[in-house]
């Protein structure tokens, strides 16, 4: 694998993880518990649409096949999605979604805060401006695990059981391959096995003051960056591509 080769499929992992998480946290839009909350997940939705764009449109720079970011949004088959299995699971109710989304925006923090260190100036600049948008979204889904789990008998309980199911999915956001190791030795990636190590620490940290227990480790879904993905992910697509299959090149 060439480092070009490594760089595209760098870029594209990170940017199908903001892409789809964006697009499953969309369809809480007009649902929230809240109007502010509804707002508020709109928002974040919007924030990880955007960082997709940027990444994307770097990705399909890098790759030099004449496709743009709403090809590789819209136009590649499920086995080409290179996301993570955490951000495709769906919503269910307010407690998965936030916990899903605690889990994620802790990784997406520190990976970032770690990216704007990298070689590659483009990755860097991305790093530098989704990293605002990023703190703001961890605080948020921080507060209200704080709020679930120190609250009623039955949200602790609920986001207790939420954290439970999610577990086995964290396992993937640490999983190396020869793609990390080439952008690690060129200084463009992030050594993801330091980043586990503070991403356990600052999950810890919101878990004891949500009076939550973090469960222990075991197995660990794989698949999503190799494109195996679960079966909630082809519906998402085919509602994410609808528009773009229904009437090919269509712009607005």
């Amino acid at each position: 694998m060439t480092k070009q080769e490594a760089l595209f499929e760098y870029t594209l992992r990170a940017g199908d993880d903001s892409l789809i998480l964006g697009q499953r946290l969309s369809e809480w839009c007009g649902h929230g518990p809240v109007l502010e909350e509804d707002i508020a997940m709109t928002n974040i939705a919007l924030d990880l649409i955007g960082q997709a764009t940027s990444l994307l449109a770097y990705a399909a720079e890098v790759e030099g096949k004449d496709r743009d970011e709403d090809q590789l949004a819209f136009l590649r088959y499920e086995k080409e999605y290179k996301n993570l299995l955490l951000v495709e699971h769906p919503n269910i109710d307010f407690g998965v979604t936030m916990a899903r989304q605690f889990l994620f925006d802790v990784f997406h923090y520190h990976f970032f805060k770690e990216l704007t260190q990298s070689s590659d100036s483009q990755l860097a600049a991305i790093a530098e401006k989704s990293l605002k948008e990023v703190t703001y979204h961890v605080k948020h889904s921080s507060e209200w695990i704080i709020r679930l789990g120190d609250g009623t008998e039955e949200s602790h309980t609920r986001i207790q059981q939420a954290v439970n199911d999610l577990w086995e999915y964290t396992g993937e956001m640490f999983v190396m391959d020869q793609v990390d190791e080439i952008m690690i030795a060129e200084g463009v990636g992030v050594d993801l096995a330091r980043i586990k190590t503070i991403w356990h620490d600052h999950v810890q940290q919101v878990f004891e003051r949500a009076t939550l227990t973090m469960p222990e480790y075991g197995y660990m879904q794989l698949g999503g960056r190799q494109g195996r993905h679960t079966e909630y992910m082809g519906y998402l697509l085919s509602e994410m591509q609808y528009m773009q299959r229904a009437y090919p090149n269509m712009q607005w």
